[in-house]
């Protein structure tokens, strides 16, 4: 038995000094800091934290604008895109229109050159001297109702197409006149002629004469007026209807 004044294990004294007490909540990581201070260790802390959750937020941010600038540049890209293949639909469209239109023109050439293989004009060596629809006091009507062709007296008058003369005879203000009508109904009057070389019922082809120019009726000189009716009765702008058939007077 040892008494109260018994001394201590030898070293019990070195031990106790050697852990003070302001080493309190201090970790291993602050000693090798250097900070061995309770307060200013979590203070440390505290501001190390912040620090990550500061990196943290700034690498979110920067990831967040490369994000958006990566779909940015990707929206852009599409929009290019789309754009460049508007553009290429429509030239597309551009050059299909522009072909279809080019095939139809050609198409409209050729029934025209077709179409005039099989029309003439009513006489050569003419010249227009009045158009359908002109107003004046000259015409009963008070206006044109046909094309007037000036030519020297006698010169022939041939058949637009090939046809059936449905009348030949005298017809008063219009002198001397042919009706000549064609498969469709259609009837093309030659008047104030000279003289005539056909009658009522003959068939005749495109180009044959079946008269002359003259100066008989309602007239001012020599002249072929010619009028186109259509199966209905309709009178029509004769020039429109020769240009119809590929003629050009």
């Amino acid at each position: 038995m040892l008494s109260d004044d018994a001394a201590a294990p030898a070293g019990a004294e070195t031990v106790a000094a050697a852990a003070p007490l302001t080493a309190a909540g201090v970790s291993h990581t602050d000693a090798q800091q250097g900070t061995t201070d309770a307060g200013e260790a979590l203070r440390a802390r505290i501001m190390q934290q912040a620090e990550n959750q500061h990196d943290q937020a700034d690498d979110a941010m920067r990831s967040a604008a490369e994000e958006a600038a990566v779909k940015k540049a990707a929206e852009e890209a599409a929009a290019q895109q789309r754009q460049a293949e508007r553009k290429a639909d429509a030239e597309a469209a551009a050059k299909k229109k522009k072909e279809r239109e080019a095939r139809e023109a050609k198409a409209l050439a050729e029934r025209r050159a077709k179409l005039a293989k099989s029309y003439a004009l009513p006489t050569s060596s003419y010249t227009i001297t009045s158009h359908f629809g002109v107003a004046g006091s000259m015409w009963s009507s008070g206006h044109h109702t046909g094309l007037d062709f000036a030519a020297p007296t006698g010169t022939p008058l041939k058949a637009v197409h090939t046809g059936t003369v449905k009348e030949a005879g005298w017809a008063g203000a219009y002198g001397y006149r042919t009706v000549l009508e064609l498969s469709d109904g259609t009837e093309v009057w030659y008047c104030h002629q000279s003289s005539m070389n056909v009658s009522a019922g003959q068939k005749v082809s495109t180009g044959d004469v079946i008269g002359r120019v003259g100066a008989t009726g309602n007239v001012t000189g020599p002249h072929l007026h010619m009028e186109v009716h259509t199966a209905g009765g309709s009178t029509v702008d004769p020039l429109a209807w020769l240009q119809s058939k590929g003629l050009n007077p």
